[in-house]
């Protein structure tokens, strides 16, 4: 196939070249100042806009004293009628498309809506600012001179009643379907594949769609990715990625952290040959871009048409992007052209720089365990994990953690249900105790908790079969490859449905 990349650079030149003018806590001020200028001049016709009074707002003062700041059930009203085909509820026009999200604490699922703003300016716009910043990085990549292995969800939902012209399913579903047909060429598996429910059929399709590809970048989320990846190379007989795609040199992965799974993909790709960049993009929209070759920090896009707020987790008032603090933990709250105004995703971030603002993901803010003051985050679980898998040659597939309480005298701790693909060394208990001695490293409150054993015991590790997970998001209707595992609960809800399924 031609290499297309050096026709393809001065275009994503300009795009990466933008970044200059947020570098600055001035020039991310002007930016934000002038997007979020524009989101209210868009929204002031909209139902929303006129009940809290967007036409007249002159500045983010006034916007921040007068719009509440909103989960999803406020808001689900709302969706809905857009659903129904209402036009100018939360955006201007009539939107047609959902993205089917994970459950709020209702137990319903979430319905995003991807407007014909939100996916030209934010989500499509998210997708070349990342691949502008990796051929920035990389000078000599050949990034376009194979095909992009992309994989998505489908249309699949919940809804009884979707009229006609409206598509609702997985973000990456809508963002395949309406791909520019040249970039389309670009890419594998085929349309038809791509957007399959079945993830029992599709997934030996994907692989004999892409095998015989070549391939140059993967694109997706890296647990669901391993199984696909696994067997390709068991199709093809062979234990290194490269051996049956010698030019990939890149995986564009997000949606989970990557730090349980790196050991695992340097063991079956080419160290030499392959790099990994992060994404920051959710249903909501698509929000920073690793754009330096040191994992786990993310560049903030100011300029695609979402104004970004953050609210410390550790108390505090909510600050613009130009006003936070280097080192702090903050829930994100966002207002964009999908009509989300003052939202808050549900994820926590942490400023890891303020000139130029990156950012690494922390967790959930339904997604830790506080049930003890401990105050776990996902970051914390997800950092001490990798640790004790690199020291103990472990390989783990998946995981999740929730609390268990005082009983019969026996003090509270966590129990931690893992899935491995290879087993630790030196046994599931000695790694529990390496696990728990890191937790501790990284947490300070879990470690005040854990002292001397007063009041919090050492954690419990079970290992579930192969396919535990699987089975548990089959069993929600929630299996397939956007869908992602809730790494820490405060309850035991997951936990507990998962030991059942597997008795």
């Amino acid at each position: 196939m031609l290499n297309f990349t050096p026709l393809a650079r001065p275009i994503f030149r300009r795009r990466a070249a933008a970044a200059a003018c947020w570098a600055d806590v001035d020039g991310m001020e002007r930016t934000q100042r002038a997007v979020l200028a524009w989101l209210l001049r868009r929204g002031a016709a909209t139902d929303y806009g006129r009940r809290y009074g967007f036409g007249t707002f002159t500045c983010y003062e006034d916007f921040a004293s007068a719009v509440p700041e909103t989960g999803y059930e406020a808001i689900r009203p709302s969706v809905m009628r857009m659903v129904a085909g209402e036009r100018d509820v939360l955006w201007p026009g009539v939107c047609r498309r959902y993205a089917q999200s994970s459950g709020t604490s209702g137990g319903k699922s979430k319905y995003i809506p991807i407007t014909d703003d939100s996916l030209r300016i934010n989500h499509y716009g998210g997708g070349a600012s990342s691949v502008a910043h990796y051929l920035a990085m990389y000078p000599h990549s050949r990034l376009f001179g194979g095909k992009s292995f992309i994989l998505g969800g489908s249309f699949a939902n919940e809804l009884s009643d979707v009229p006609p012209g409206v598509r609702v399913g997985d973000l990456s579903a809508t963002l395949i379907d309406r791909i520019n047909p040249l970039v389309n060429l670009m890419r594998v598996p085929g349309k038809d594949v791509a957007l399959m429910a079945d993830w029992t059929k599709k997934l030996p399709l994907l692989i004999e769609n892409s095998i015989h590809s070549d391939i140059t970048s993967i694109s997706g989320v890296p647990s669901w990715f391993m199984t696909v990846l696994r067997g390709v190379m068991e199709r093809a007989g062979v234990s290194c990625l490269h051996d049956v795609w010698p030019n990939l040199e890149v995986f564009f992965h997000g949606g989970i952290s990557f730090a349980p799974y790196r050991s695992q993909y340097e063991q079956f790709c080419d160290p030499s040959r392959m790099r990994y960049v992060e994404n920051y993009n959710a249903s909501e929209g698509f929000f920073a871009v690793q754009d330096t070759p040191e994992s786990g920090r993310m560049r903030l896009l100011a300029d695609i048409g979402i104004f970004y707020e953050f609210k410390p987790v550790d108390g505090g008032a909510i600050v613009p992007a130009w006003r936070v603090e280097q080192g702090r933990i903050y829930s994100l709250l966002i207002s964009g052209c999908n009509g989300l105004w003052r939202y808050e995703p549900g994820d926590t971030v942490r400023i890891e720089s303020v000139e130029p603002l990156r950012i690494s993901i922390a967790g959930r803010t339904s997604c830790f365990i506080n049930a003890f003051g401990e105050e776990l985050m996902v970051w914390n679980a997800d950092a001490a994990l990798a640790v004790a898998c690199r020291r103990t040659g472990a390989a783990v597939a998946n995981y999740t953690a929730a609390p268990v309480y005082a009983d019969g005298g026996h003090k509270g701790h966590h129990q931690w249900l893992v899935e491995w693909t290879r087993r630790p060394s030196c046994g599931n208990e000695a790694f529990a105790d390496i696990l728990d001695a890191e937790l501790q490293k990284v947490n300070s409150d879990y470690e005040a908790k854990r002292a001397g054993g007063i009041f919090l015991d050492r954690l419990e590790l079970t290992e579930v079969p192969h396919g535990a997970f699987d089975r548990w998001l089959a069993s929600t209707g929630k299996l397939g490859g956007q869908r992602k595992i809730p790494r820490l609960s405060n309850d035991r809800k997951i936990a507990d449905a998962i030991i059942r399924n597997n008795l």
